[in-house]
């Protein structure tokens, strides 16, 4: 798997400033799935709920500066997934208490959960590379995201 495969690039977003609580953030990350015609605006209600009832269940904000607010949903045929860059952090809940400064949102389709392990194993392992999580998080621009994601891919970051 690789994030080409699954990572909708008219969809990432910098300079992420919206941190009016949870639900709040992962709208606006939603939103620019719509956006970006990898989601439908119908579904919007119904996967932001889903995803904030996931963070109910346990933070997705893994520490370190990054989270990855995810959830399975029936009214999606394929995986896709954004990322979002707060440089000044947003407060997520993380694990460790600090503000998050990269998003990884992943929505997979229900029927596909082996998809949808495969997408958070493989984000939660290239961010275990200190380079590729600091340079995610001092991105500038959509396109420096992008080309990180695309060195990540060409295994850049391995050990």
């Amino acid at each position: 798997m690789k994030f080409s495969e699954f990572i909708v690039r008219d969809a990432i977003l910098v300079d992420f400033d919206v941190d009016d609580g949870k639900e709040a953030i992962i709208r606006r990350i939603c939103e620019a799935l719509v956006e970006a015609d990898a989601l439908a605006e119908d579904q919007l209600e119904d996967v932001v709920r889903a995803i904030v009832r996931r963070e109910e269940e346990g933070t997705t904000g893994i520490g370190h500066g990054v989270a990855v607010p995810h959830t399975k949903h029936a009214s999606l045929d394929r995986l896709v997934a954004t990322v979002a860059i707060s440089p000044q952090g947003v407060d997520f809940n993380a694990l460790d208490g600090e503000k998050v400064h990269a998003l990884f949102l992943v929505i997979s389709p229900l029927d596909q959960p082996g998809l949808h392990l495969r997408a958070l194993e493989y984000i939660t392992r290239q961010l275990h590379h200190q380079g590729f999580a600091r340079f995610l998080q001092t991105a500038k621009s959509a396109d420096e995201v992008w080309q990180l994601l695309e060195e990540a891919d060409q295994g850049k970051f391995a050990a």
